[in-house]
């Protein structure tokens, strides 16, 4: 099945709303790859369309990051 028969986007400028189950809470990711959560609904597409401010993408989490090399001796 392709992206286009899935019902998503192909594109640079494809933004995600996720609603968090049993919260009033949105997670928002932007194609740049910054991510946030929200309450309001209003600031969240305040802060998607106003790219690039206020984004930077989410750090890679440590199990992301390569192991540190042995030192040798």
């Amino acid at each position: 099945m392709s992206a286009r028969d899935s019902g998503a986007r192909d594109g640079r400028t494809v933004y995600r709303i996720r609603w968090l189950p049993g919260t009033d809470r949105l997670h928002a990711s932007c194609f740049c790859g910054a991510e946030r959560e929200f309450e309001d609904p209003v600031i969240l597409w305040d802060w998607l369309l106003g790219h690039p401010e206020g984004h930077l993408p989410r750090p890679p989490a440590e199990h992301d990051s390569p192991a540190p090399a042995a030192a040798l001796v």
